[in-house]
């Protein structure tokens, strides 16, 4: 095992497992675990630690070659996403002198996104696809006025996401961006859930995006406008979370549609989001067929 225990959920010939990702492949643990069918089930249960002790007592099931990556935690009940939370990301909008008193939130289905190593795809409806690299926190333990002071008890495990955007879409309406952010595909999560034990974890990390090895988005944690606990507590202020709900923490500024002229993904792009401690989220881009 890696120096952090890395588990994920993967397809091979038309089946899905969940288990361990190890140097030397993949450790299929659903199977010796037949009372929770899923990674989410698994996170009901409060036993992800379990899981990644259970790693180490069975032997590699499938060749690092031999299987796809899926979104870790397959049909979470809400995937909630946090805009604009960096400052220099605040600074890009024409009234972003002041950080706003609360966070931006909206929702996206778990269709718009596909896991570590998959194609995004730029649909037939816009060319103007782009990315957003961020940390997503998976809920644990649920709850309604969860306190600030006590909201990372309540996470159970972190992931990575390229919140994938297109930009015109988020432009339709008036106000709404769900649009945008909804497309089949367009983004990605993964490749694996790391159990989420020290405030350290997410309280000051680094967070770089590269796209065909150059470097787009790069900053930390700790200069988030709402850090993840007070989101978690905003968010439980109107919303139960219930585990397994996935919080999509905020990317910082460097997105394609700040360049001059923008520089939108196109098939052929390689788009890699990485966080100190989590790992490398990495996805090529394809036309839709």
């Amino acid at each position: 095992m890696t120096q952090f225990p890395r588990l994920a959920t993967v397809s091979a010939d038309g089946q899905y497992f969940y288990g361990a990702v190890t140097d030397a492949g993949f450790v299929a643990l659903s199977p010796h675990f037949p009372q929770w069918p899923r990674l989410l089930d698994v996170i009901r249960a409060g036993k992800l630690a379990e899981l990644a002790t259970a790693a180490e007592k069975h032997e590699v099931t499938l060749a690092n070659s031999s299987f796809n990556y899926e979104i870790p935690v397959q049909q979470p009940e809400k995937i909630i996403c946090v805009g604009v939370n960096f400052p220099d990301r605040n600074a890009e909008y024409k009234d972003g002198a002041e950080a706003p008193p609360n966070p931006s939130l909206f929702i996206r289905f778990a269709r718009s996104f596909v896991g570590h190593g998959v194609p995004l795809t730029r649909p037939k409806a816009s060319d103007q696809l782009d990315y957003e690299g961020e940390i997503a926190v998976v809920i644990g333990t649920g709850g309604r006025h969860i306190p600030q002071e006590t909201a990372l008890d309540h996470i159970a495990a972190l992931t990575l996401c390229n919140e994938g955007t297109l930009r015109d879409w988020v432009r339709h309406a008036k106000f709404n961006v769900t649009q945008g952010k909804n497309f089949d595909g367009s983004g990605a999560m993964g490749p694996w859930l790391v159990p989420f034990t020290d405030r350290a974890q997410i309280e000051d990390v680094w967070l770089t995006t590269r796209v065909n090895g150059e470097v787009r988005q790069d900053d930390r944690t700790g200069r988030m406008l709402f850090p993840v606990a007070r989101q978690i507590a905003y968010i439980s202020t109107f919303t139960t979370l219930v585990p397994g709900d996935i919080i999509v923490t905020g990317t910082p500024t460097g997105a394609g549609a700040r360049f001059d002229p923008p520089v939108y993904l196109k098939p052929g792009d390689v788009v890699e989001v990485e966080a100190e401690g989590i790992g490398v989220l990495r996805n090529g881009v394809v036309d839709e067929t």
